[in-house]
């Protein structure tokens, strides 16, 4: 198989850079929808466009094992509700390093699950990688809770998905796995909306409501940005998957840290959130450690 470097690296950069900026819009929906109703609206607004796409010939929606991509989904679908949660109550800075703890993890499963020898760098980056983890979800003058590792649960849930789709989905199609993800993360959030209704919480005011939320209509520009959010999805997960189809999945890999470059700055540009001297140090050492644990591939 060709490699293309300069391609592989610009397909990763770009769909960085969108996610980087998509993601930010999460904070703005979260104002006022829940995330229940955000993943219900965006799997209906994303899913036909995957069907054109499968329409015009880029690939089928059928999986050769429906069973397999129902697994790979599942972890996916719980790491993103993670992800998607912490977004609405911190900093995208912190959500994303939380979420790319996923290569820490990737590693910890290989060796505790299927028996993988690790050699003492990559050892020594996991744990730089967990202290990284430490410093930029630090809480400053309280205590760590449940809610500053929501990211890092996204992250292990995340790289539970990375694994199967190596393991089980290697052959599906990339279509029919973003169907299945888009599908099932509707579903979840019908079911939680349903659940909702019938319990009727008090949700609080703004992002805080974000989990407890019921059905909300109508929701005003919120549609815009959902749409914004459900096309830059298909394109930037299009084009991280051309990424690592141009280019050896070690060296693509590293290129997507550059998220940590856009997702903060577009942060800045749009909400006002500024990065912290910690934030960057330890976001920083995740990247280091991650970017070890990619590169170095053999025990």
């Amino acid at each position: 198989m060709t490699h293309h470097p300069r391609q592989a690296a610009t397909f990763m950069v770009l769909a960085m850079l969108i996610i980087g900026l998509i993601d930010n819009y999460v904070a703005v929906i979260a104002r006022d929808v829940s995330l229940w109703q955000f993943q219900f609206m965006r799997a209906c607004m994303g899913l036909p466009l995957l069907g054109l796409v499968a329409f015009l010939g880029f690939g089928t929606l059928r999986p050769l094992r429906l069973w397999a991509v129902l697994v790979r989904n599942g972890f996916i679908a719980v790491g993103m509700l993670f992800y998607f949660g912490a977004l609405a109550v911190m900093p995208i800075a912190q959500a994303l390093a939380g979420l790319f703890t996923a290569p820490i993890f990737i590693l910890l499963i290989s060796v505790f699950v299927f028996g993988e020898k690790v050699g003492a760098l990559r050892i020594f980056a996991v744990m730089f990688g967990f202290a990284g983890i430490v410093v930029v979800l630090g809480p400053g003058n309280g205590a760590l809770t449940v809610v500053n590792f929501l990211p890092v649960f996204g992250g292990l849930f995340y790289a539970m998905g990375s694994v199967a789709t190596q393991r089980l989905c290697a052959n599906e199609s990339t279509i029919a796995m973003l169907a299945g993800l888009f599908s099932l993360q509707g579903l979840i959030g019908l079911c939680a909306l349903g659940l909702l209704a019938l319990l009727q919480p008090v949700a609080p005011h703004g992002p805080e409501g974000f989990l407890l939320r019921g059905l909300v209509w109508p929701v005003g520009l919120t549609w815009g940005l959902i749409g914004v959010q459900a096309v830059g999805s298909l394109i930037g997960v299009g084009f991280l998957i051309r990424a690592y189809q141009s280019g050896e999945p070690s060296f693509v890999a590293v290129f997507e840290y550059s998220v940590f470059i856009f997702g903060p700055l577009f942060a800045y540009i749009l909400l006002g959130q500024a990065v912290t001297i910690s934030q960057a140090i330890g976001i920083a050492m995740i990247a280091v450690a991650g970017s070890v644990i990619a590169l170095r591939s053999d025990p």
